[in-house]
């Protein structure tokens, strides 16, 4: 028998003042049996960094034409391409063929090995950024991880404050790209 997804409730009360975007947002976050905590908390922030009304998750994961987290306007042209690890060229050059800008959000302790690895590659595709979280910042994300979540976020030169409870993190990216 197959295992089936988890799913994640988040309440996300936003302000996003370099944007001039203030929402709350009701997410519900289905966690792939194969997903870490850790990468559904990645996928969840960089929702965040790039929320908008039409913004949506992919099915990611478990479907190769479909990016992790995207952006697809009412003519059904995708604006926005989110992509989370440390992705391979051809990957890549899919998402940067099929939409008007891609991001990638790498993580984990092996990123400086795949960017010294990758940079030159990546450096041809000028309608992707590319932004790292440390990896001190990713483990702390997980730890907030829970079924029914609820997050202040403040986002305000390039900051992003994240409040759980008693819980606050400073969010920020390594801007590798």
């Amino acid at each position: 028998m197959a295992l089936k997804a988890t799913i994640n409730k988040a309440t996300i009360h936003l302000s996003d003042m370099d944007r001039n975007y203030y929402d709350t947002l009701q997410l519900t976050i289905a966690q792939h049996p194969s997903e870490t905590d850790q990468r559904l908390m990645i996928r969840l922030i960089a929702y965040i960094l790039n929320a908008h009304e039409n913004l949506q998750f992919g099915k990611g994961v478990s479907d190769e034409d479909e990016a992790a987290i995207w952006q697809i306007n009412y003519s059904e042209v995708i604006e926005l391409w989110i992509e989370l690890g440390q992705l391979d060229e051809k990957r890549i050059k899919k998402a940067c063929n099929r939409s008007q800008k891609v991001k990638l959000y790498c993580y984990g302790s092996s990123v400086d090995t795949w960017w010294s690895q990758s940079a030159s590659k990546m450096r041809l595709f000028n309608k992707l950024s590319i932004e790292q979280f440390s990896e001190d910042t990713s483990n702390a994300q997980a730890k907030l991880k829970s079924r029914s979540m609820e997050f202040q976020c403040s986002i305000q030169d390039g900051q992003l404050w994240l409040t759980s409870g008693d819980e606050t993190l400073l969010i920020e990216t390594i801007k590798l790209q």
